[in-house]
C-alpha cells in the first residue's frame, strides 16, 4: 500500500433549490392566490474519522467533491426536497485546514468525529410564503385588500426567489499519525530492525539508507493487558527541517507522539560518530518544532553486539548524560529491558 500523508481537496456544498411561482383557483373563488413553494436547503460536506482507513491515498485520485442540490419548490406550497449531505471519510489522525486562510477547521482524533466543512445554500422562497391569504375572507373590506394584494403577487418579479448558492472550500488534509512511541534517529541506525522485534510489525529491512520511505505502525505488547502503539519514523539527515531528504515530510508524525525512542547506530558502521548522531538528530527536533524536545526520550544504542559498539559504550554514557539501553537488535539482547521501560513512561501508564 502506497502512503500518502497530505492531500488538496475542493468541497462544494449544494445549491438550494429555486422556490415556486405559482398561482391557485379552485372551485367557487373569485380570485387566484399564490401557492408556490419553497425550495429545498442544499446538502453540507461532511468530514468523518474512520479507523478503517490509514492514508490519503484515495484523495490521490479524486479531489473534487460536491454535495446534491436542493430539490425546486413546487405549486400547492410544497417545499422542495432537501438535498443528501456528502460524507467523506478520513483517518483518524487528519488535521483538516482551508487553503486560502490557513484556518484549521479540524484535528480528527478519536473515531467517528465529524465535521461539517461546507454548509449547504438556503433554498429559495416560493411565492406561495409571501404572506397573501390563501383563501379571501367574506368582509367587503377585507375582499378589497386581499384582490390588492393578490394583484401585486402577479406583478412582482420577487415573489418566488432563487436558492442561495452552497458554500465552496479548497482543504488541505495532513495525517499525522497517532502513536505512543516514535522511532526516530539517522538512516541505517536500526530504527526498523527495532520495531521488528518489539512490536508485530514487519516493516522492510535493508543496508542502504531510507530504506523506510513511510511511517509503519507496530502494536508493542507490554504485559497481558497492555499495548502500545509504536511508529517507525524514516532517517533524519541534517538539514531535515529545511526539506533534505525524507525528514521534513514525515517530521509531523512525531508531534503526537508521547514518548520518542532515539536509536543510535554505537557501532558507528555507517562512519557516524554516535555522539554527534544524537546532537544531529536533536538538533533537526529543535529546529522543526522546539516543543518535540520536551518529550520524554528513551536512548537507545543499537547493534552492542559488535566489537566497536562495545568499545564506545562507556564513552558513549559520558557523552550523553542521561540513561543508555543498549540492545541488539540482531540477537535480541536488551530487548525485555526495553520494552519494561517503555512501559514504566509516566505518559503510557
Amino acid at each position: 500500500m502506497v502512503f500518502v500523508d497530505q492531500a488538496e481537496i475542493t468541497v462544494k456544498a449544494g445549491d438550494g433549490g429555486r422556490g415556486c411561482y405559482s398561482f391557485a383557483q379552485p372551485p367557487y373563488i373569485r380570485y387566484p392566490y399564490p401557492d408556490g413553494g419553497d425550495g429545498g436547503r442544499g446538502g453540507d460536506v461532511v468530514l468523518l474519522a474512520d479507523l478503517n482507513l490509514a492514508t490519503l491515498l484515495d484523495f490521490q485520485f479524486r479531489t473534487q467533491f460536491a454535495a446534491a442540490r436542493g430539490g425546486h419548490g413546487s405549486s400547492n406550497t410544497r417545499t422542495g426536497k432537501r438535498g443528501d449531505d456528502l460524507v467523506i471519510r478520513v483517518p483518524v489522525g487528519t488535521v483538516v485546514r482551508e487553503v486560502e486562510s490557513g484556518l484549521v477547521l479540524k484535528d480528527f482524533t478519536r473515531l467517528e468525529e465529524s465535521c461539517v466543512v461546507v454548509k449547504g445554500g438556503r433554498g429559495g422562497f416560493g411565492n406561495g410564503s409571501r404572506g397573501v391569504p390563501r383563501a379571501l375572507p367574506k368582509t367587503k373590506r377585507v375582499q378589497a385588500v386581499a384582490r390588492r394584494r393578490a394583484r401585486q403577487s402577479l406583478e412582482d418579479d420577487q415573489a418566488a426567489t432563487a436558492g442561495m448558492l452552497g458554500e465552496r472550500r479548497r482543504l488541505i488534509l495532513e495525517l499525522k499519525l497517532i502513536a505512543d512511541v516514535g522511532l526516530i534517529g539517522l538512516p541505517n541506525a536500526g530504527k526498523s530492525s527495532l520495531l521488528t522485534r518489539i512490536s508485530t510489525a514487519h516493516p522492510k529491512v535493508a543496508a542502504y539508507p531510507f530504506t523506510t520511505r513511510y511511517p509503519v505502525l507496530g502494536v508493542v505488547r507490554l504485559d497481558s493487558e497492555r499495548t502500545l502503539v509504536a511508529c517507525d519514523i524514516p532517517g533524519l539527515i541534517e538539514g531535515a527541517h529545511q526539506g533534505r531528504g525524507l525528514g521534513l515530510q514525515f517530521l509531523r508524525h512525531i508531534e503526537r507522539t508521547s514518548v520518542l525512542v532515539h536509536v543510535v547506530d554505537l557501532a558507528g558502521v555507517d562512519q557516524h560518530d554516535p555522539v554527534d548522531a544524537v546532537a544531529q538528530v536533536n538538533q533537526e527536533l529543535a529546529a522543526y518544532e522546539h516543543h518535540l524536545m520536551k518529550k520524554p526520550q528513551v536512548l537507545v544504542a543499537n547493534k552492542i553486539d559488535l566489537p566497536q559498539a562495545k568499545a564506545n559504550l562507556a564513552r558513549f554514557k559520558r557523552a550523553v548524560h542521561q540513561p543508555v539501553w543498549p540492545v541488539s537488535c540482531a540477537t535480541g539482547e536488551g530487548i525485555p529491558a526495553l520494552i519494561r521501560a517503555l512501559g514504566q513512561q509516566s505518559p503510557l501508564e
